[in-house]
């Protein structure tokens, strides 16, 4: 196996994560997070972190986690202008995970305070799904195998906008009304979907001149009514996404939430309609009722993912690739 210690990193559109793992199965130490938009491209901001908050080391291997399309070693960022090589790293040993990959592998790892359960009996070690509202709605699955857990990357979020009753169909119809030819689940259940449901329930309920908040402004604001119903809509809408995702998967080991949004709210969506929907399925309440939900609220779960991912790797490398 490559030498320790070993560089981890989440590179998101706004912020890149780093931190470095010292030993096998320990978790990731000297964590920073660096903002994008001050450096020109991954390897700059690698060499800034190193310098600045890892001594100067120079790691034996690294696993980072990009939000945007990767192949083979090559990644590019969706919301920030950073495209290449993760070989241009001039290290070792490096390896490219998507971060909603990064996000599942993580979840073996993840345990006591790191998650929040919503409902349902302890999870078993079958497939597991993680999906997640932040600036889009990411979507992966984790499968048990012979050599280790394998994650299963997707693109759920541009489904379909999940509909389960009239109200949810009339503001459907609104946002239709406001330009959206085909909504997507991504277009309701992420950041900037919290705003256009904002929008569209201020139509639906006929309130004139509703100022159009963030998704920041929309949670902080508890006692409004819009934002409110706006929080709880959100929740139930995301409950069937959720119930429809462990249908796809036949996810028996559990569903856990991330992304940046639902942890700043662990109460009212513990409070809301979100597991009554998970299960509310005509045919496969039964089945669903059996599969546990979580949130995830652990402070930096893809490191741990791309730690995890990487101790995997490097195992397997050592034992068929001998130097």
């Amino acid at each position: 196996m490559s030498e320790s210690p070993w560089l981890v990193a989440d590179v998101g559109g706004t912020n890149a994560r780093f931190g470095l793992v010292t030993a096998p199965g320990e978790a990731p130490s000297q964590v920073a997070v660096l903002a994008g938009a001050e450096y020109a491209s991954l390897p700059d901001a690698v060499a800034a972190y190193l310098a600045d908050h890892a001594g100067g080391v120079r790691p034996g291997a690294a696993c980072v986690a990009v939000a945007g399309p990767i192949g083979g070693d090559a990644y590019e960022l969706t919301n920030l202008p950073w495209a290449g090589s993760v070989s241009e790293l001039g290290l070792p040993y490096a390896t490219l995970l998507n971060d909603f990959e990064a996000l599942a592998v993580s979840l073996p790892h993840l345990a006591g305070n790191d998650l929040v359960w919503l409902g349902g009996p302890p999870p078993c070690d079958g497939i597991k799904a993680v999906l997640g509202p932040g600036t889009g709605l990411g979507v992966a699955g984790l499968v048990p195998g012979d050599q280790g857990w394998i994650p299963v990357p997707g693109e759920g979020g541009h489904v379909s906008v999940p509909v389960y009753d009239q109200r949810e169909q009339e503001i459907v119809s609104a946002l239709r009304a406001q330009g959206l030819r085909h909504v997507e689940a991504e277009h309701v259940l992420s950041g900037p979907g919290l705003t256009r449901l904002h929008r569209a329930l201020a139509l639906v309920n006929g309130v004139a001149g509703a100022e159009t908040l963030t998704a920041s402004e929309i949670v902080a604001q508890e006692d409004d009514p819009l934002c409110a119903e706006t929080i709880e809509v959100f929740c139930a809408m995301l409950g069937t996404f959720a119930g429809n995702v462990a249908l796809t998967l036949g996810a028996r080991g559990g569903v856990y939430i991330g992304g940046g949004v639902l942890p700043r709210i662990v109460g009212r969506v513990r409070a809301s309609a979100f597991r009554r929907r998970f299960e509310a399925s005509p045919s496969m309440s039964g089945y669903l009722s059996t599969i546990a939900t979580a949130l995830i609220t652990a402070p930096q779960p893809a490191l741990t993912g791309a730690a995890a991912w990487l101790t995997q790797q490097l195992s397997r490398r050592s034992v068929y690739e001998p130097a």
